[in-house]
């Protein structure tokens, strides 16, 4: 046994979809220039009965059917999320019930806007570093909220991603991870509130521009790498642009960062958003390539990472589960109606 690092990975992208063209017709907008502004075609969306336990549960099923190895040896999940189906009840231990796991089990859900999911991930290393478990089930997934016409709802989209962390037959090795945390207010929900808000002016700068570039020159500097060591990288993804600029900005290309970019597809999905990238990249990494992933949380901090495929990838039954390109392609446009009717946005007395 090595390094810790990935064992296996799953996604889940619910099947349904809207068009932003759709969207912005309904509150008289222009598509067009939605379309241009936030690099974002369409978004998915959860049906009646998809909500982050059901996502978690088949992304962690996903990643189990790949791994090959007993469940009851799993010794903490821990589910990132801002949109667990529950005040009071952890998302966690819906999943270690689906998945067999056994009730000698350590469990917590975890918040931190949209990098809860990486936050997981590094507890799980931690636990793993110190003996105290085999593996551990990290989960980043959410149904994000979005109040009727704010711009958020052109991307709040689901999906989830659910990665088996240990030392044992690793597909890819964690040589390092570093964090950067700030009081930022560029985006909250109060207690009881349905939805969302967010400071605009600190959107950019000052929040989500600031935390990446931090976190991953930070990074890079402790690995002692520059960013054209790295064959891939995955940046947190609010919309189609932000990524592509942060990217630019710290000297990575774009075909470092286009297989990973995936939310001018199925949009922001928030908790699940980098580590669903990080998941279409192991789906087509080669032994020995090195990927960065960088989260983003508001509120605000990044978590960033530096990753290298193993040989063991080679080998990996990556056929057992849909890929992220497959999940992607199984679609179902719904129109604004039927979004209204799935993301419980119809009142009436």
């Amino acid at each position: 046994m090595g390094k810790v690092g990935i064992v296996s990975y799953g996604a889940f992208i619910p099947i349904h979809r809207i068009k932003v063209d759709d969207i912005a017709k309904t509150w008289g907008r222009d598509g067009e220039t939605i379309k241009k502004s936030l690099g974002v075609y369409e978004k998915s969306v959860p049906s009646l009965d998809e909500d982050t336990a059901t996502i978690s549960v088949e992304a962690a099923r996903h990643a189990l059917a790949r791994a090959g190895i007993n469940p009851k040896e799993i010794g903490a999940i821990y589910v990132g999320s801002e949109s667990h189906p529950y005040a009071v009840k952890p998302t966690g231990t819906i999943v270690g019930e689906a998945i067999g796991a056994t009730p000698s089990l350590m469990v917590a859900d975890y918040e931190f806007a949209c990098k809860a999911g990486t936050a997981a991930i590094q507890s799980c290393m931690a636990l793993i570093e110190t003996g105290m478990i085999k593996y551990g089930l990290a989960i980043g997934a959410d149904t994000a909220q979005a109040a009727p016409g704010d711009a958020l709802e052109y991307t709040a989209a689901a999906g989830g991603a659910a990665f088996i962390i240990g030392k044992d037959g690793v597909i890819a090795e964690i040589n390092g991870t570093y964090s950067f945390t700030t009081d930022t207010p560029d985006f909250w929900r109060r207690e009881g509130r349905k939805y969302p808000a967010h400071g605009g002016r600190f959107t950019g700068s000052p929040a989500y521009f600031r935390h990446i570039i931090n976190a991953t020159k930070c990074l890079m500097e402790k690995m002692g790498t520059k960013p054209e060591d790295y064959d891939y990288a995955v940046f947190h993804q609010p919309n189609g642009k932000f990524p592509r600029a942060v990217a630019k900005m710290l000297g990575f290309k774009e075909d470092q960062i286009k297989h990973g970019l995936l939310c001018p597809f199925i949009g922001n999905t928030y908790s699940g958003s980098s580590l669903l990238g990080l998941a279409a990249v192991l789906d087509v990494a080669k032994p020995g390539e090195r990927i960065l992933l960088t989260s983003y949380g508001s509120g605000a901090g990044s978590d960033s990472f530096d990753i290298t495929v193993t040989d063991a990838i080679e080998s990996f039954p990556k056929e057992k589960a849909p890929t992220v390109s497959q999940l992607i392609n199984r679609k179902n446009y719904i129109d604004y109606a039927i979004y209204a009717k799935y993301r419980d946005i119809l009142y009436w007395e």
